[in-house]
């Protein structure tokens, strides 16, 4: 009985082909940003007509305050990267294959001038006759401002379930959704130049399976358990939503008339 029960539950797990069918298309294919139709990949813009733009950007911040979900039990993990600056600065440096943007540094503006300080230094009381002034740093003609704004839990739920006699199975699903918010401003006006929103869903899934049997005249019982879930990674969202936010911004940027793209290259 126990080798039977071991089997029927392998080959329900194995067998529950049935259970992605009562799951949406949107779930069971991999989650895309929602982006416009004219929004092309990161590395593909086409190249910008005239030199690289300098931008700045001094902090790129979660807004939600959503803590990350946890079963009965409080969570003091936020529910999205702190560091999403990173990324933006990394998307902006690879838009177009590098030729769109020049990033000066801002975020880590202390270190850069405590280590200016000390070259000054060492060359005052080490390097007599050695020019101690430094190049200017350069500063930037746009800022890019903006944070994750949004994150919204069990946008869509569901799932289904069988069971015949002892033996059961079941499959979950759920789509929360991270967005995204960016604007140009300025820096010799404080005009805001764009503004765009990008949002992506965060596909999560989880199917298991079940078998429950007595044994013995009723006096033993015998149960077993099997199961996987599979969840996107935030990471990976607000990573994708910044890419495409970029994108957005270039060719928000090209039907304003704010920058063109170079002639002959593909236009929006």
């Amino acid at each position: 009985m126990k080798h039977l029960v071991a089997i029927v539950l392998a080959a329900t797990l194995a067998g529950c082909s049935w259970i992605p069918k009562s799951v949406p298309d949107s779930i069971k294919a991999p989650p895309k940003v929602q982006e416009n139709p004219e929004v092309r990949s990161l590395h593909k813009i086409p190249a910008l007509d005239g030199p690289k733009m300098t931008i700045g950007v001094y902090g790129f911040t979660d807004k939600t305050g959503q803590r990350k979900p946890a079963d009965n039990m409080a969570s003091l993990s936020s529910a999205v990267t702190q560091g999403a600056e990173v990324w933006v600065i990394d998307a902006l440096l690879e838009a177009g294959g590098g030729e769109w943007f020049e990033v000066v540094e801002r975020t880590g503006m202390d270190n850069v001038i405590k280590e200016r300080q000390l070259i000054r230094s060492t060359r005052e009381n080490y390097e007599q006759g050695v020019d101690r002034n430094l190049s200017p740093m350069k500063f930037a003609g746009i800022l890019l401002e903006g944070g994750i704004v949004g994150y919204d839990s069990n946008i869509t739920t569901g799932g289904a379930g069988a069971r015949y006699m002892n033996i059961g199975t079941s499959a979950e699903y759920r789509v929360d959704t991270v967005t995204v918010a960016m604007r140009l401003v300025s820096v010799s006006t404080g005009r805001v130049l764009m503004s765009v929103a990008t949002q992506k869903t965060i596909a999560s899934y989880r199917q298991s399976a079940d078998a429950f049997q007595f044994l013995d005249m009723g006096t033993k019982a015998l149960e077993l358990e099997a199961g996987y879930s599979a969840n996107e990674p935030t990471n990976y969202a607000v990573r994708a939503v910044i890419d495409a936010a970029i994108v957005e911004l270039v060719y928000e940027g090209v039907r304003k008339g704010l920058w063109n793209f170079k002639e002959g290259e593909l236009q929006p």
